[in-house]
């Protein structure tokens, strides 16, 4: 069997901003929507294990369907904001009918293995369908008229095989719906809840039905439903103190079976909207299910309480409080007991996941909540930063565990968090990057000395060739409404941790001084790490150190290169006109602007320097690119001056020009267009054959067509066995090819015998929105891949290749790609 040529390493990505997102099945994968897809986690091995993309909006709902002999679930249901609700099985079916977004959807087992499913949308509508095989049916609609269902849930009625629904809306009530006669018809409307309720949860107790309710009001319900005779109700003591109970009947005529609902208990506990409510499931005990009385409730005051009635009283206590103090964070919006009741999960406002195992912090994926606009490796390929619209930078870098053969990524540092959506960046020396913004600021960051030991003791690479004679801070933070992060020395944090210290009555008689006091800033900590950070400690004990600040652009910043020696960085912004679309070229080592590069009329897209250091390239807007050559000699201020440049006249592309790059041996390089074009031109290494008045750079490739926009292109820095050049195209749909191309002397009207297609991603390895960029690692192997004891690279690695990507899905995807694959 012919090996494969490209394998996912990781994907970082992070949860949608909708309650009902997340769901944990049986089988322990966590099911949670994140942009358009759907991620299976793996909380045990720490990494996203599939990717189903079938939607084509945002994923807003999640939901395992739980079967009755608590075995591995084999269903999944999602909605999402393209109106569809998707059954996923060996077979997918979909479910299509709603006229508005998807917000909550939930399903159970029937006989003839048919599935039940019910789904609720903005469209102020809940949906029953009925799925057999890979076939769903719509065979119910109820309307709520100017009304909003925020969630629904399903199960069977005590003693029968009778579905159950449970409505929560925003006009406070809970809805009841009960099948009979082939439709659902609604029975009692319960009311308690001052608030919009925002999630309804069904559970099954000794025969009996649990309703946990939460909503915007704080507080959470627990109703009972209950299965009762007819009789009972006909002795009661006129004496006798007894909860309100609401009965209803199956039948038509009003005569039983009965079914009693009283309210269990009101539970208050939480200071703010109550999101989430979750029903450990059952387990198998003596051959039956046997559920345990554990509720979950996640909330917007940032704290998950776990509830259980107490032994002897039965009265309902709040048993574990977990969650986060301070930052400037908002809440969580669901949450999720592990199958065995050990681990206890929510997502935040921001897409963060938040792990518990055993009551402390567990390691858990990440990632960006908003479009990733650009990364970058580090000169050594050892750690990859990514910045996005969700106004941070992150880092990511392999961890490998003890008694695993594979590492896992993950993010050990977010090293600016910003005010403004971030747009760019680039590496200017293992630790040390230049990032834009929406601002007309370029911002220069060093990695402090805290971070360079806490990534040592992760990634396992020796500390002393980590630290240079550059004296390092040892960590950042960010004043309040400040956006500079700021430099901590130890000495600073030595005053911090006595600052936070609690006072004694007798050093401080006067209690609270001041506004100053009662709202400290969230300081800088120390931490010694051995393993990825949870998402508190990444918000504030992990940034970076702002040490420069570049002016000079007009308008905001769109684009940044630095060249191979970190000598030079070039920069350009939005522009409109030509005299705002010149490149500014700045000195790394004192930070002072060098020169104007003005040639284009709109921005400039993307910017490489050739990997010898002699040429920057710049694409455009105005469908053109420049080609700069450096003048000075080695040891003198970098100077550039145009060597050639495409026109209107001489231009290829017809659209907007999105991305370059060089190749390893800078004699060529490739452009690629929103005309569907990638072009190679070349070649630049024999500048002092040519005349300097318009050397003839002319396209050295036939021209390759993707079929759609190619809005990336990088090529690989290693050559394949056959001395070819590998690239890689990303495309606005999302998906990213894999060429070889041959040196052939090609022109344009040739046929494309020197371009052959390596590969592809598939449906799941995809990206489903834009590719915005593409970057090889710039070592050969895979990163963390150490021999032990040693710490060099495996031998059989050196046939493998790194790829990172960034997509406007909100995710960052690595990949290992086969140079010698078949």
């Amino acid at each position: 069997m012919a090996a494969p040529v490209i394998e996912t390493c990781h994907i970082a990505c992070c949860a949608n901003r909708t309650p009902n997102v997340l769901s944990w099945g049986r089988g322990g994968l966590i099911a949670y929507g994140t942009c358009y897809s759907v991620a299976l986690y793996d909380p045990l091995e720490k990494e996203v294990v599939a990717v189903l993309n079938r939607h084509t909006g945002r994923v807003n709902t999640v939901q395992w369907v739980h079967r009755e002999d608590c075995g591995t679930e084999t269903h999944l249901v999602s909605g999402g904001s393209d109106n569809r609700v998707i059954v996923w099985e060996a077979e997918d079916g979909k479910c299509v009918g709603h006229t508005g977004p998807v917000c909550a959807v939930d399903a159970i087992h029937l006989d003839n293995n048919k599935l039940l499913i019910a789904s609720t949308a903005s469209d102020s509508t809940v949906r029953l369908w009925l799925h057999t095989g890979s076939k769903a049916e719509c065979i119910q609609t109820i309307s709520f008229g100017n009304g909003f269902m925020m969630d629904v849930s399903l199960a069977l009625l005590p003693g029968s095989r009778v579905p159950v629904m449970a409505c929560g809306g925003d006009d406070s009530r809970i809805h009841l719906y009960v099948k009979g006669n082939g439709q659902f018809k609604e029975v009692l409307s319960l009311q308690g809840h001052e608030d919009w309720i925002r999630g309804v949860e069904w559970t099954c107790v000794d025969g009996d039905l649990l309703l946990a309710s939460c909503a915007q009001d704080c507080l959470i319900r627990v109703w009972k439903l209950v299965a009762k005779s007819g009789a009972e109700g006909d002795h009661l003591d006129v004496c006798t103190i007894r909860m309100w109970e609401d009965v209803f009947t199956l039948t038509e005529s009003g005569e039983g079976p009965f079914q009693q609902v009283t309210l269990e208990t009101v539970l208050a506990g939480h200071e703010n909207w109550v999101y989430g409510v979750h029903w450990q499931l059952p387990v198998i005990k003596g051959g039956r299910p046997q559920q345990s009385l554990s509720l979950l409730s996640a909330s917007m005051d940032k704290t998950m309480i776990l509830w259980a009635p107490e032994e002897g009283s039965g009265v309902w206590v709040e048993q574990v409080r977990v969650g986060e103090v301070g930052g400037n964070t908002l809440g969580f919006y669901g949450c999720q007991i592990s199958p065995d009741g050990s681990m206890i999960l929510a997502h935040a406002f921001h897409g963060a996941l938040h792990l518990w195992a055993h009551w402390s912090p567990g390691v858990v994926i990440s990632g960006h909540f908003s479009a990733v606009q650009d990364l970058c490796w580090d000169p050594e390929g050892e750690f990859v930063i990514s910045v996005g619209s969700d106004q941070t930078a992150r880092l990511l870098t392999p961890w490998k565990r003890k008694h695993q053969t594979q590492p896992s990524w993950h993010e050990i540092s977010r090293p600016q968090i910003h005010g403004y959506d971030m747009q760019c960046l680039a590496m200017v020396g293992r630790f040390l990057y230049v990032s834009g913004a929406d601002e007309k600021v370029l911002r220069v960051f060093r990695a402090p000395r805290n971070f360079v030991e806490n990534f040592a003791n992760i990634s396992g690479a020796p500390l002393e060739s980590l630290l240079d004679a550059v004296e390092l801070p040892e960590g950042a933070s960010t004043p309040a409404l400040g956006l500079s992060n700021k430099a901590v020395s130890l000495d600073m944090v030595n005053v911090f941790v006595r600052d936070l210290a609690p006072k004694t009555i007798e050093e401080d008689p006067s209690g609270f001084n001041g506004v100053s006091d009662q709202y400290r800033e969230s300081y800088f900590h120390p931490l010694t790490l051995t393993e990825p950070p949870p998402e508190d400690h990444l918000l504030q004990n992990t940034l970076w150190p702002e040490v420069q600040k570049l002016y000079g652009h007009g308008f905001e910043t769109f684009c940044l290169a630095s060249d191979s020696q970190r000598t030079v960085v070039a920069s350009a912004c939005k522009a409109s006109k030509a005299e705002h679309a010149a490149v500014l070229l700045w000195s790394a080592t004192c930070w002072r602007q060098l020169q104007a590069l003005p040639c284009h009329s709109l921005t400039v897209t993307q910017m490489s320097f050739s990997p010898d250091g002699r040429f920057l390239l710049a694409v455009s807007r105005d469908r053109t690119w420049s080609l700069w050559r450096r003048d000075s000699l080695p040891d003198t201020e970098p100077h550039f001056s145009l060597f050639t440049h495409t026109g209107k006249d001489t231009a290829v592309h017809t659209r907007i020009i999105w991305s370059c790059d060089w190749t390893s041996d800078s004699k060529f390089f490739v452009t690629s267009s929103r005309d569907r074009k990638v072009i190679v031109w070349g070649e630049c290494s024999r500048p002092s054959d040519c005349p300097d008045e318009g050397p003839g750079i002319q396209p050295c490739s036939s021209i390759l067509d993707v079929k759609e926009s190619a809005t990336a292109v990088s090529v690989c820095p290693f050559l394949c066995p056959d001395l070819s050049y590998l690239l890689a195209v990303g495309l606005d749909s999302g998906r990213i090819l894999l060429y070889k191309w041959t040196p052939s002397g090609g022109s344009i009207g040739a046929e494309a015998a020197d371009w052959s297609r390596y590969g592809e991603t598939d449906v799941s390895q995809s990206h489903t929105l834009t590719v915005k960029r593409l970057r090889w690692r710039p070592r050969v192997g895979r990163a963390g891949q150490r021999d032990d004891g040693v710490g060099e690279r495996a031998p059989a690695d050196d046939v493998w290749v790194q790829l990172a990507s960034a997509g406007a899905d909100n995710s960052v995807r690595i990949f290992s790609v086969n140079r010698e694959a078949a």
